[in-house]
């Protein structure tokens, strides 16, 4: 498959960039890569972290934090991270702020611990967001605002968000959520709605979607593509990052990466083709730093100063994942869950840990909290002793929103039921459900082995 190199085109740069995909694609490395093509052609460009585990600082090698701070070496380039606590902390000082002085204290207290909850982290760094695209004087002196997200799933929910809440206010009739009295989010109704225009706005917004020449991140690249054009996100691009090639005809390792990577662009032709895409080759350095970033979207000749490595070269000594498992095995239950970084092989340890565990003759339940969630993928066969599972946001919101109906609407008045349907409208009801779904995997631990993948 011919695929042009990804090379961002200045002239047909939209003002919005985002760049989203499956967890260790190199989203951060290419969105960095692009903001510094359109900076050295004379753009003003802002470059934005939505990833609450942000490595924008390292790829750049510069300190962030909420404001805008200058890229040595890049001319015209600055960036920042959205840190959804400072956001959280501000979004509840702007609203408490005011009523100082003329509520009692133990007023004040009960608002902020109102406001304390994961909804207000949700909402306050939500804010930070939609304001760079809603808000015409937030990012006035930029050209452009290139957004390098976090994984997928953060992203659906993060784009989603707007029009959930502008959906909500426009039906709220209350004057309350769970986030407190509503004149706080009345103040942005402007810039959600704004938010949902310009995503939906191909001539303002891109949405370009990464990926590895790899199935399970080209399948949901694919995945995500279909949700946002749901969500009113149609102009898309593809680039394939890291795409390996071999000269050394005699190294059967390499020859397989290759063959891996294109059997993978073979099997996803079609949706490699229903969209623009380009690709990026696997470089041999470090993309850190402006220079590594240059040489990532340069020609193969800046590729040279590759890490030389030693001749001769042994791992420390480490334990083998089966004398983890050894040890897991001991207590007789338990929870296990894998963190990480995205694209370090959560999935595939967790998956191997379950497997393992269930073929030893224990009772053993796989889930994942990673809306991605690409276990059942990963795990393939059936294994005896072994269940999978995923907490599907969409339908534990409407397994929890039932219940809430069921068992508290019949002691209410009719005003009163209509209240609560109301407020079980509140993006905030997703939050409080894919929690109680989490609680209730934890606590399987008890009589057996839970395995859970969870999200970066």
């Amino acid at each position: 498959m011919n695929l042009p190199l990804f090379q961002p085109q200045v002239a047909q740069a939209t003002r919005f960039l985002f760049f989203t995909g499956k967890g260790g694609v190199g989203k951060t490395s290419l969105s960095c890569a692009t903001a510094l093509k359109l900076a050295e052609a004379g753009k003003r460009v802002l470059l934005v972290s939505t990833d609450p585990a942000s490595n924008l600082d390292e790829v750049l090698e510069t300190k962030l934090g909420r404001q805008p701070t200058a890229v040595p070496g890049a001319s015209g380039l600055e960036a920042l991270n959205i840190n959804p606590v400072e956001a959280a902390a501000a979004y509840r000082e702007r609203l408490i702020g005011p009523m100082r002085g003329l509520l009692p204290e133990a007023a004040l207290r009960s608002m902020e611990e109102q406001l304390s909850g994961s909804c207000t982290v949700e909402i306050a760094a939500f804010d930070e967001f939609s304001a760079f695209i809603g808000d015409a004087s937030a990012a006035k002196d930029y050209d452009h605002v290139i957004f390098d997200t976090a994984p997928t799933g953060h992203t659906l929910r993060l784009m989603s968000l707007a029009k959930a809440w502008d959906q909500f206010l426009d039906t709220n009739t209350s004057g309350t959520s769970c986030l407190g009295p509503l004149a706080g989010l009345e103040k942005q109704r402007h810039i959600y709605e704004a938010t949902v225009q310009t995503l939906a706005d191909a001539s303002a917004t891109t949405l370009v979607l990464v990926s590895r020449p790899q199935v399970s991140a080209l399948r949901e690249a694919e995945r995500t593509s279909h949700e946002l054009r749901a969500l009113g996100v149609a102009n898309q691009q593809l680039v394939i990052n890291g795409l390996f090639s071999s000269s050394c005809q005699g190294d059967a390792m390499s020859l397989a990466m290759q063959e891996r990577g294109r059997m993978a662009l073979e099997k996803n032709a079609a949706f490699i083709g229903s969209l623009p895409s380009s690709i990026v080759p696997l470089r041999s350095i470090n993309i850190l730093g402006v220079a590594g970033l240059k040489v990532l979207l340069g020609g193969e000749d800046q590729a040279a100063d590759a890490v030389k490595l030693p001749v001769v070269w042994s791992a420390p000594p480490m334990e083998s994942l089966a004398g983890l498992i050894d040890r897991i095995e001991r207590s007789g239950h338990g929870v296990i869950m894998t963190m990480g970084k995205g694209g370090v092989g959560k999935t595939t340890v967790a998956a191997a840990i379950a497997v393992e565990l269930a073929q030893r003759g224990h009772r053993v339940h796989l889930s994942t909290t990673d809306p991605a969630a690409h276990v059942a993928q990963t795990l393939g066969d059936e294994v005896n002793g072994l269940s999978v599972s995923r907490i599907d946001p969409a339908a534990e919101t409407a397994a929890y929103t039932a219940e809430v109906l069921r068992t508290q609407g019949p002691m209410m008045d009719e005003a009163g039921r209509s209240l609560l349907e109301e407020d079980l409208r509140s993006p905030c009801t997703e939050e409080i459900a894919v929690f109680r779904a989490f609680a209730r995997e934890v606590g399987r631990g008890k009589d057996g082995f839970v395995v859970l993948d969870t999200a970066p």
